[in-house]
Formats: C-alpha cells, structure tokens, sequence
C-alpha cells in the first residue's frame, strides 16, 4: 500500500542584474516591483495562517464542519495540477486529457485528507524568513517551531494570472513533488497507470472512511 505524505525541499532563486545591458533606471523599477510582490505574498500568508488559527481556535476536538474548513483553508494556495503534472513526468504526457484530470481530482483529495493528519502543526509559530520573486516564480523560506523544535519549511510558488500558487513545499530539503514522483513512476513502472489509479481509489476510499 503506498502512503502519501507531504514532504519538502530547498530552491534558492537569484536574480542577476547586468548594468551594462540594463538601463539604470530600469533596475529600480524591477527592484520595486519585486518588492511590492514580495509584500503580497508574505500579505496572503500571513491571511492564510490567520485564517487557519482562527478555525482551529482553542479547540481540542474539532466538529465535521470546522474540519472541512480548516482543509480547505490549508489546501486552497496550492496548484494540485501543476503538482501532479511534475510527478508523473512523462507519462503525463501519454494520458488523454480525462485521464490526467481523473488523477489530479483523486491525488488532490488524498493529499487534502492527509493534510490534516495532526491538526496540531498548525498550531505551530510560524516565521517568514525571505522571500524571492523572479518574474512568475516566487521562493519563500520559513521557520516553523512545533513543540520546541525549530524546522524549515519552504514553498515554490508560481503566479496564475494575478493569484500565487504553491506548487511545491519542501521540508527539511525534502521535496512534495520529487516524493511523489519516485512513489508514482515507480510504481507505473512495475504495474503501470491504471493500477496506480486503482491504489490511489483505494487509499481515497480508506481516507474518506476514517475522516
């Protein structure tokens, strides 16, 4: 039975200016702009974590509904698409359109229902250290302190239209997207994409039945 975690790992994003090609006043124009993303990327953060600490509230037990609000809270910065897209790599590509969109449906929710293994983690303070904006690509690097112990979570963000998505979360510099992708082309390998299919029903199944 495959288990599907969230996992996390490290990308340092570095933007080079080169004076000679680039106009002066140029530089402080993209400098500005990267720091007005920035800003609103540490703005819909900090709202997501005000958002989630407000569900959870000084609740030890949580009811059905707040559950349900508190996965969608936790879930709704991330692009489930682009994250199943990277981890099956080429065999992506080999799908029919209805095939992708049937996996991303069934991998988004496993991944929604295991989220929220220990509620908890939320809890935890959290610490936004730097984040980096190149273009439609944003690196974010925070501390999360759970029960004293310090770690370093950081996420991947890419900008769809005018929204930032997350499209990787790296802890500990252990990648989501690469776990996932060792665990899924692994297994299309030995058993191929229908039988993976027929696992991940499974452990959906398993995951609705316990919620």
């Amino acid at each position: 039975m495959m288990s599907i975690r969230l996992h996390t790992h490290t990308v340092l994003l570095t933007l080079l200016f080169v004076s000679a090609v680039v106009p002066s006043a140029i530089v402080p124009a993209a400098m500005a702009r990267q720091a007005t993303e920035s800003e609103a990327i540490r703005d819909m953060l900090e709202e997501r974590e005000t958002e989630i600490k407000a569900i959870l509230g000084q609740d030890d037990e949580l009811s059905e509904a707040q559950m349900d609000a508190l996965r969608e809270a936790v879930n709704s910065m991330f692009d489930f698409g682009a994250m199943g897209r990277a981890a099956l790599g080429r065999h992506w590509d080999e799908l029919s359109e209805a095939r992708q969109q049937e996996f991303v449906a069934v991998f988004s929710e496993i991944v929604r229902y295991q989220s929220l293994g220990d509620v908890d983690i939320y809890r935890a303070a959290v610490t936004y250290e730097d984040i980096t904006v190149s273009g439609n690509e944003a690196h974010v690097m925070t501390t999360t302190v759970y029960k004293e112990v310090p770690t370093t979570v950081e996420y991947k963000l890419q900008r769809a239209d005018k929204t930032w998505l997350a499209t990787d979360v790296i802890l500990d510099e252990v990648s989501t997207v690469e776990g996932y992708s060792r665990s899924f082309q692994s297994y299309i390998r030995k058993r191929g994409f229908d039988a993976l299919m027929d696992n991940l029903n499974k452990r959906l199944e398993q995951n609705r039945s316990q919620s």
